[in-house]
Order: structure tokens, then sequence, then C-alpha cells
């Protein structure tokens, strides 16, 4: 039987961003029923590629088809109409409006020139019974929902878009396990109706799990294509990275002795209902647990990010009084962080490359209090090389850096910093393997250099690679602290379970 004819073809796809060749003559077929990943580096090229095909952006040479007809969207609304649905990594959300309107948007249902809100209400009632949360409601404003939920709002608006074809970048970086679960059975249904699907994700396990064909890109051309099950995972990290990975990169740090330099006592704050911990210089200590679980939060809270309603927080033997606990007086206290949301908050994205990498301490950068400009270069481009940051210069405009070189700049600002407490809130979501192994490697090195390092993570390889001790968050209460080599996956998500009341399958990846 000949195969059916493609869904979506691409034909010698390219397009360039001033001097930076993003594309280069990319071809690619997608065919009815089909989930195809497109896995490759931040910077490879893949999120262009998806906005060329979403309408966002145009190519500058090439041709695309639709069902064999030519296909060249103007805009968004061309590619919706086509019946192309895109669920965007950096989500494209309406946070003024409710969830049910930011479904609904730019199909809403109309009745005599009305919008008819009742109808609104019943879409979005149908398509968020696919993620059953407590709290996620069709008239709540998106803006007071956490990363996790709205990611699910952005999911839903694709549903239901009832499209053709689904764009999905990175759709899971901000999801627990078991909303993965309801994501790729969403996914398989539709496929099973003939929906096809693109598929961009860091995470090979999920690629295998929903994925059957795949493209590799890496500096923007094809390096590789075919049936996933026909190739090995080594064989995809080569291709996708051009080289082998550092195995000095897996090196554990030494054991960790002397006096803590952060101790938690008894800890209330917005979403954390106690808390109580040890961090030492030298040592990486993870906290696991399901999302909303109040990770984020008792990071946020020693950041000075939330009140701390009672208990206690020492530094260097000192307790800090409430009236001092703010993020400023934190980066002065030598504590550095890094945000789950490194767009929203975590980077000044306007500015450039070396005005975030100094950003907490210009004083190293300046001489008279007036910053010095060559200075200021001297110390982005020093921490730049040393953190593998990729970028044309110093002076880039850090929002036009892919998501890996923009976590790198992140972290690196706490080196220039000279903090020694290191506060990381999902170091690696949503970057690639490759800068994902450099991420690790600055972290061995803060530990081996005497920094204290708190990891927070949802992916359990990430945490027992990199930590020294581990402790669970669930339902607000952080568990007593064990080293490394007392826990398995198994007991991790045990413990999250015995709060949750979730099925083991539905807890942390």
């Amino acid at each position: 039987m000949a195969p059916s004819p493609p869904r979506l073809g691409l034909h010698g796809i390219s397009k360039r961003y001033g001097a930076t060749e993003a594309l280069t003559r990319v071809s690619l077929e997608l065919r009815p029923g089909s989930i195809h990943a497109l896995i490759g580096e931040n910077g490879a090229g893949k999120s262009t590629l998806l906005n060329i095909i979403g309408g966002v952006t145009s190519s500058d040479s090439g041709r695309m088809s639709l069902d064999g007809m030519i296909y060249s969207p103007n805009n968004p609304l061309d590619a919706r109409n086509a019946g192309i649905a895109f669920i965007h990594q950096e989500l494209s959300l309406c946070p003024h409006l409710t969830v049910a309107e930011n479904i609904v948007m730019g199909r809403e249902p109309a009745r005599r020139g009305w919008i008819d809100q009742r109808e609104v209400t019943r879409v979005a009632m149908v398509v968020l019974a696919n993620f059953p949360r407590a709290g996620l409601l069709p008239d709540q404003r998106v803006s007071d929902l956490p990363i996790a939920a709205r990611q699910i709002v952005e999911i839903c608006r694709a549903i239901a878009a009832r499209a053709r074809i689904l764009l999905m970048d990175e759709p899971t970086s901000s999801l627990e396990r078991r909303d993965v679960e309801r994501l790729f059975a969403v996914v398989r249904r539709l496929r099973a109706d003939g929906l096809s699907v693109v598929y961009i994700s860091h995470m090979l396990e999920e690629v295998r799990e929903v994925c059957d064909r795949f493209t590799v890109l890496r500096d923007g051309a094809v390096v590789g294509e075919g049936e996933l099950a026909s190739v090995g995972n080594d064989i995809l990290i080569g291709k996708m990275v051009g080289r082998r990975l550092d195995p000095a990169s897996s090196e554990t740090t030494p054991p960790v002795s002397g006096d803590p330099i952060l101790v938690v006592n008894d800890l209330v704050a917005p979403g954390v209902r106690h808390a109580s911990f040890e961090l030492r210089p030298g040592e990486v200590f993870g906290i696991a647990g399901l999302v909303g679980a109040g990770r984020t939060e008792l990071i946020r809270a020693l950041y000075g990010l939330a009140p701390v309603r009672s208990g206690e927080v020492r530094l260097r033997g000192l307790r800090v009084p409430s009236s001092v606990r703010s993020p400023a007086a934190r980066v002065h206290d030598g504590v550095g962080f890094v945000s789950e949301d490194r767009k929203g908050e975590g980077l000044a994205l306007p500015l450039s490359v070396a005005d975030n990498i100094t950003l907490t301490r210009l004083s190293a950068t300046s001489r008279l209090g007036w910053i010095s400009r060559r200075r200021q270069l001297d110390a982005a481009r020093r921490w730049m090389n040393d953190c593998g940051v990729r970028a044309s210069s110093a002076t880039q405009r850090v929002g036009t850096l892919s998501g890996g070189n923009q976590q790198k700049v992140a972290v690196a600002r706490l080196f220039h910093q000279d903090a020694d407490i290191f506060l990381l809130d999902d170091p690696t979501r949503g970057i690639d393997i490759g800068s994902k192994e450099t991420v690790y490697g600055m972290i061995r090195r803060a530990a081996r250099t005497g920094k204290a390092v708190l990891v927070v993570s949802s992916f359990l390889p990430e945490l027992f690679t990199l930590c020294d001790r581990l402790a669970v968050m669930h339902r607000g209460r952080l568990s007593a602290a064990r080293p490394i080599s007392d826990w398995t996956p198994e007991l991790v998500l045990e413990e999250c379970v015995a709060a949750s009341g979730s099925p083991l399958g539905e807890a942390v990846q």
C-alpha cells in the first residue's frame, strides 16, 4: 500500500537574522496521524521553524505545502484558519483575561453579534476536563495562576481549536508527571482521529514515549531524520551536540563538612507550612516534590520575595530579622537566586548580556560611583567564556539569545556576584542537553569552590546526578534531609505519594 501523501511539506526553508543563519535549506514531511519529533540544542533553529509554520515569521527562501496545496501564511491567524494550532514554549496568554476567554480567543462563540458567555464557559469546561486540577476554573484570571497551570491553559486553547496540525514547543516544561500523562493521552486520541503533530522537547524519554519519527537540527540544518525506534539515544545526542559530552561533567563533589552557612528552623510562609534544614559550604542540597508542593514558595521566601510568617533563618550563625528580608538584603548577604521563570523575572530581556551578568554587583565594574563600560565588558566576556555563553558579543541583547544561553547568563550572574549561597529554582527547565550539561558543570564548580547550593527541581535524574543530600517537599512540608545514597527514585515517589494521595505513577518526573 502506497504511503499517504504528506499533510505538511517543507522544502528548502532558509531564514537569516542579520549575520546569523537560523535555518539552512531545511526540508521535512509530516504525515497524517504522525507525531514528529523536532530535536536539537537551543539555538539549533527548532522554534524558528515552528514560527514559520505557524505564521509568526516568514522564511527567506523555500516553500511549504499543506495537503498538496501551496501554504504561505502571512500571520498566525492565517495559520489558525488553515487548521494549524501552536503551543508556544514561552506562553502567549493574555494575563488580564480569564482561563475561558484565553481558551476560545480568536474563535469566540457568538450569538446575534455578542459573545456567548455560556458557550465560552462550556467549551472551556470540555477541554479542561482533560486536565482535572483543583483551582483551575474557567472564570479564574490567568495572571493569578502559577506557570504550570498557565501552560495547561495554553495547551487547552490549542485543543479547543480542533486543528489538523498541532505545533508543540516544549509543552511539558512546567508540568508534573500526571499532567504529562494526561497530555499524551489526549494527543494519542487526537492522532487516532488523523491529527498530525510536530513535537519539540529536550526530554528524550518523552520523545520516545509519544513520537514515531524524528528530525535533528544542528546549527540550523538537518543532520538526521528517520524512524525513532531505529536509533538509540547515544546516536540522537551525538547528532544534536555534534560532539561527545564531557565525561568530567559527572564528577562528584568532595565530602562536605564544617558549620552550616544557612540554617532554617520551622519556617512558615505562603505555600510553606513547615520547613527546617541546614545548608553547608561545598554542598549541593536538593528539594524534590510535585509542582505546587511548596518548593518554589520556600526558595522565594528565603530570597525575600515572599514574607516569612514565622520561624527562624540564620546566615553564618546570625539570625536574619524579618525587617531585612528582601532581595536587596539577600544580595548584600551574598545570596544569589535563579528564578524558574527566566523571561518573566530571571533576566532583563531588553538589556545586554553584560548588563545582565553584572547587574547584582555593579560595584565590581565601577569607579568613583560610575560604571566603567570597559570593566563591565571585560568582566562579562570573562564569565561568558567561563560559562560557555554563545553570543555575538557582550553587548548583544539577552532577549535574542537561545533559552540555554539565557540560562547560562542567569547562572553566570551569580558567579560574578560572588554569592556564597546559590538558590536555584528548576535551573535547567526548557533547555537542551548540551546546555544542561554546561549548567550541571557550573553547579558542581560552585560547590567545589565552597559555595552552598540549593537546587529545586521536578526532574529526579537531575537531583540524583547533582545532589549530596535530598529532601522532599509535599503539601508545604519539607521532609528530613538524607544523603543522596539513602534515596532511590521509588523512595522519593513514595514520599510524595504519602501526602498527596496520588497514584504512584502520577508523582514527579
